[in-house]
């Protein structure tokens, strides 16, 4: 309550904000939402719902960040000001304000402050930190949260989100500094446009090189109304796909994700147009991105030639082979994937004598494990992924890259097609190759300040009374890789993760079982998951 008095009564607040205040006056329970913490960067950044308040997005909230950063960077760095800061945005509501706003609190700072001059896809914002030479960066999105959500990504000299301890030091800059900063006055910004996207097409995995022969592999993309459209087609065409559709319903940025309910490509509803559209025009493939273009959808025809949505983990241990098999591949390759992501892909990496490491969820772990690789010297990063649809190939950019991914299948779609395959017959020769691995992960979204404390019980219940058994299988192992992540290994090599999510009010679960047959792979996880649910009560 006296942080919302204290905004309300503030003599720089202006006159939006203050009317937004003003209609939860008498309203504890909005207060208390709004106001009883600061947002925090968990594995995508800062992010929330946009509005007034210390816990959500808003001028406000982005201008402190903006200065705590900029503090940071003139205290941390002696060149930092002159590497400048390079800001990004998406297509959501309030992004292109929220983008303006921090390349002016950087020029404010004497900090040198590059913006695109219309909205890119976060990886994109990735490769120009690293193509300009910056010292830092900011991604104005929310990914694939609804509507109402925002956020603000912040990126380091190498193109990859800050980590621990760095993002906490970060973020103790941005507490120390005021809450209501006054709107900057505009600043010196440099502007940048089509040269950024020609540069990162020529640089990421040859896009921009025409090859001798054109595929005739049959694409249907959609952006889901984010940012992706344009570099997309551009990138695929370059690659020497013609026969690409965009789903036209959702072919141009639109803050309200008018023709879907979630714009994630990792629900299958996200596809029901493109789906209509690909069985009128007959399509091999189907791919889709997130709002910001990070994360990719790849839906295939299966053994009853109808569109199925490939997992996250598919698609990882697809491309892994793929890219460890061209034949073309650095000595001390390495692959690197995350605890919940699928046991396949250290078993493919074993196979083709490539190095390989697991770290925490989010690509920034990712980003950091290439870094330790380069400062220690003598393993060469090839490709990395996460079971959410996030996949990387190349150290061009250092975050998840929906368009250089899309290639890359599209690539492999088209090798398959050419051999009478699709990517569910490759995925099975993989299975047969290997052995057959099964995977699930179920969120559970609980809100507010009750579903927090929910979250946080069912996480110290696990903790302090795990389970000795699971489906009559002993738990060999607990580990916990972070402080809010616990990790549990069976007897019979299956395992499960708990995790609460850093960016959205949910707890999610993950696991997984492997086995000599799929029906044998898909009965075990069936039942693990069956005995998991029941044992905390969901």
């Amino acid at each position: 309550m006296e942080r919302y008095e204290n905004w309300l009564n503030h003599p720089t607040l202006d006159d939006e904000t203050h009317a937004e205040l003003m209609t939860i006056k008498g309203n504890p329970t909005e207060i208390a939402e709004r106001f009883h913490k600061d947002l925090e960067f968990g594995t995508g950044g800062l992010r929330g719902i946009m509005g007034a308040g210390t816990n959500r997005i808003n001028p406000y909230t982005v201008r402190r960040a903006s200065q705590g950063l900029a503090d940071y960077i003139l205290d941390k760095t002696t060149d930092g000001a002159k590497r400048g800061v390079v800001v990004s945005y998406d297509s959501r509501r309030y992004s292109r304000r929220f983008a303006e706003e921090t390349a002016n609190i950087m020029a404010k700072n004497g900090i040198k402050a590059y913006l695109f001059a219309d909205m890119r896809p976060t990886p994109q914002l990735s490769f120009a930190i690293r193509h300009l030479g910056c010292v830092a960066g900011v991604m104005i999105t929310a990914s694939h949260n609804p509507p109402e959500y925002n956020g603000y990504k912040a990126y380091w000299e190498d193109g990859g989100q800050l980590v621990y301890p760095q993002d906490e030091e970060v973020i103790a800059y941005v507490n120390r500094t005021p809450p209501l900063i006054p709107a900057p006055l505009k600043g010196e910004i440099i502007m940048l446009g089509k040269e950024l996207d020609a540069a990162y097409l020529s640089v990421g995995l040859g896009l921009a090189t025409n090859p001798a022969t054109k595929s005739n592999l049959s694409i249907i993309y959609t952006p889901l109304h984010g940012v992706g459209n344009t570099i997309m087609l551009q990138a695929l065409s370059n690659a020497g796909f013609d026969d690409v559709i965009t789903v036209p319903e959702q072919a141009s940025p639109d803050p309200n994700f008018t023709t879907i309910k979630y714009p994630n490509p990792e629900d299958p509803a996200a596809f029901a147009l493109a789906v209509q559209l690909a069985r009128t025009k007959d399509a091999d493939i189907i791919i889709a991105t997130d709002p910001d273009a990070d994360r990719l959808g790849v839906m295939a025809k299966n053994d009853k030639c109808e569109f199925e949505l490939l997992s996250g983990n598919a698609v990882g241990v697809l491309l892994t082979e793929f890219i460890l098999s061209g034949g073309d591949i650095p000595p001390n390759a390495g692959i690197i994937s995350t605890v919940v992501s699928t046991r396949l892909t250290s078993e493919i990496a074993k196979a083709h004598n490539a190095h390989y490491a697991d770290t925490l969820t989010g690509f920034k772990h990712i980003a950091a494990q290439i870094r330790k690789w380069e400062q220690e010297g003598g393993i060469n990063y090839i490709f990395g992924f996460e079971e959410s649809f996030g996949y990387m190939a190349g150290d061009f950019v250092r975050d998840k890259d929906g368009i250089s991914a899309a290639v890359l299948i599209c690539r492999l779609a088209a090798t398959c097609k050419a051999k009478g395959k699709t990517l569910f017959d490759a995925l099975d020769d993989i299975y047969k190759k290997y052995g057959y691995f099964a995977e699930l992960g179920h969120s559970i979204t609980l809100g507010g300040l009750e579903g927090r404390a929910k979250i946080q019980q069912m996480m110290d219940d696990l903790q302090d009374n795990p389970p000795k058994t699971l489906a009559g299988v002993d738990i060999t192992e607990k580990r916990t890789p972070a402080a809010d992540v616990l990790y549990f290994t069976l007897a019979d090599g299956s395992w499960f993760c708990v995790r609460p999510s850093g960016t959205e009010p949910k707890i999610k679960f993950y696991m997984g079982v492997r086995a000599n047959s799929k029906d044998e792979a898909d009965s075990r996880l069936k039942t693990l998951s069956q005995a998991l649910f029941e044992h905390i009560g969901v």
